[in-house]
């Protein structure tokens, strides 16, 4: 559909094009009311650690808001301009986070951030109305009507406003229901990714301390005393200054690509990663990185084919011995934690001779391929997870525009309650 021309049952608004059967309506019609919010005073411990819900827009991540940010008492909601919301209302970040939105599934008090719209559910389907307020379409609305210098905020009349395209309340609750479902999916999977990080660190801190032995066999194991604590007995420890020599990366190179193209097709690793790519490359062997500078300092990363290491990296030049596995040495300086070894005078550093002065266990080879496949297979899970959750993002973004567009129709579905 093209912007000059009308397929049959669309119309023009000032929203584009729509449905002829859906309305455009402002926030104002489908709100019975608004309410702003407050802050009690920090400095009276009366008005603090009660049993009502409050909040500031930080705390609104994804559409529902199952509890507050803090608790306030009855008598610092009274004596605040902090305001109530009753359950199952929309919440909306007019100050800080302005366009943020959620529905509020407890009573909550809110802060100067916020803004509560009490909706009428017999008239308008409280996920339809917070999912359309998600699209980049009404949060450009959004941040074109944000005013200040230091702090940008909406005004509650230009908050009013706001222009929503409303289809019939069937299929609003039908739209609702299918973002709700790929949402859902998102989540548990997301959760199933937090879960197998976590089992992942419990696997290391297994596997470090005792070897790859059964859990229940742990307390078996023997252990030797050496100069970084026990380690099971058999093992070595060695200084990372004798394993490896790491040298900087150079500045990012004057082509850096955001996205990987036919011609950009080597990454370009910084302390956080990939940061884009190149045409060119620094490195053709497989290695090491690690962040150097700045928030990811410590940060270690697996380079396994040709590429380009930016300067607020170290990467290892050269090894130093041979009885050692790179994917375990690369699990070894992660368990290391180097950031907690940063200098912290101006920016955040970590420099070679820090690196070298720690110290590793070290299992003989066949031990140390053993753990790896014991933790590669936990990170395969992540991987194929991650690659899900990521396949659902793309589902969900392309689904709340064509849904809230009406290029894509949902009316005929069974009705949803």
């Amino acid at each position: 559909m093209s912007e000059n021309s009308i397929h049959e049952g669309f119309k023009i608004t000032e929203l584009g094009h729509s449905p002829d059967e859906w309305a455009v309506m402002r926030l104002e019609d489908v709100a019975e009311k608004f309410i702003g919010g407050g802050t009690p005073s920090t400095s009276k411990e009366e008005y603090w650690n009660g049993e009502i819900h409050w909040t500031t827009s930080k705390k609104i991540n994804g559409i529902y808001l199952l509890d507050g940010e803090k608790k306030i008492t009855k008598r610092g909601l009274e004596e605040s301009s902090a305001h109530l919301i009753p359950k199952d209302n929309l919440v909306i970040g007019t100050r800080v986070g302005v366009g943020k939105i959620a529905i509020n599934k407890v009573d909550i008090a809110i802060s100067q951030d916020l803004t509560g719209a009490f909706i009428d559910k017999e008239k308008y389907a409280l996920e339809f109305l917070a999912y359309q307020i998600c699209t980049k379409e009404i949060q450009n609305i959004f941040k074109g009507r944000a005013r200040g210098t230091t702090i940008k905020g909406i005004p509650r009349d230009d908050l009013k406003k706001i222009p929503l395209k409303i289809p019939p309340l069937p299929e609003q609750h039908r739209i609702a229901a299918v973002l709700s479902a790929v949402q859902d999916a998102k989540e548990k999977t997301g959760a199933v990714i937090a879960a197998a990080k976590s089992l992942k660190k419990s696997l290391m801190r297994h596997l470090f301390t005792y070897g790859p032995v059964p859990a229940g066999a742990a307390e078996s194991a023997v252990l030797a005393e050496t100069e970084i604590g026990l380690v099971p007995e058999g093992w070595g420890v060695v200084r990372l200054g004798d394993v490896f020599k790491l040298t900087s990366g150079k500045s990012r190179p004057q082509d850096l690509k955001s996205i990987q193209s036919h011609d950009f097709v080597y990454p370009v690793y910084g302390g956080n990663g990939v940061m884009g790519y190149s045409k060119d490359f620094l490195i053709d062997f497989k290695t090491i990185v690690l962040g150097r500078v700045g928030e990811y300092c410590g940060s270690v990363h697996i380079l396994k084919f040709e590429s380009w290491i930016s300067d607020n990296a170290l990467y290892i030049k050269e090894f130093k011995m041979r009885n050692i596995n790179l994917l375990y040495l690369a699990l070894s300086l992660t368990m290391l934690n180097l950031n907690r070894l940063k200098k912290k005078s101006g920016q955040p550093l970590i420099t070679q001779s820090i690196v070298y002065s720690q110290y590793i266990p070290l299992p003989p080879l066949p031990i140390q391929q053993k753990i790896v496949t014991i933790l590669s297979t936990v990170d395969k899970k992540i991987e194929a997870e991650e690659n899900k959750k990521k396949a659902l993002d793309e589902l969900f973004k392309s689904l709340l525009h064509n849904l809230m567009t009406g290029k894509i129709r949902v009316n005929h579905l069974e009705a949803i309650s």
